[in-house]
């Protein structure tokens, strides 16, 4: 099946889903900002630790649906008598439920600037490793 894929998330991220729990990260990255913002809630979505360029055939990751996106924009300023600068970042919220650990088949995209697509299969529990 396929799956949009967010890659190069914290490992603690990765072992909070696969305790099954529900979960909101928050998605600063370009590569997976770009990916994430064409998603909608009812999504499934593919999770992996491994770093976009090295997703294979056969990297693992978590299969979870999509409960909540969020677009949040954080502004700070920091001024003295000689400058005054005003910064602000955009980031994604997104609330995950996990579902299953997956095996990714084959990468049908991973360009840069674009949203990186695989084709994956569900791991069942007892087949895991």
């Amino acid at each position: 099946m396929e799956y949009v894929a967010l890659t190069g998330l914290s490992e603690r991220v990765i072992a909070e889903l696969k305790q099954n729990r529900l979960l909101t990260i928050e998605i600063r990255n370009p590569h997976n900002f770009m990916a994430a913002l064409h998603s909608s809630v009812g999504d499934m979505l593919l999770l992996t630790h491994t770093s976009p360029e090295d997703v294979t055939g056969g990297s693992m990751g978590i299969i979870a649906k999509l409960v909540k996106h969020q677009i949040s924009t954080h502004r700070i300023t920091q001024s003295n008598e000689l400058h005054y600068e005003e910064r602000e970042t955009t980031c994604l919220r997104l609330q995950l439920d996990p579902k299953c650990t997956a095996r990714v088949r084959k990468v049908l995209n991973n360009r840069i600037g674009e949203t990186t697509k695989v084709d994956a299969e569900e791991i069942p529990l007892y087949n895991a490793r």
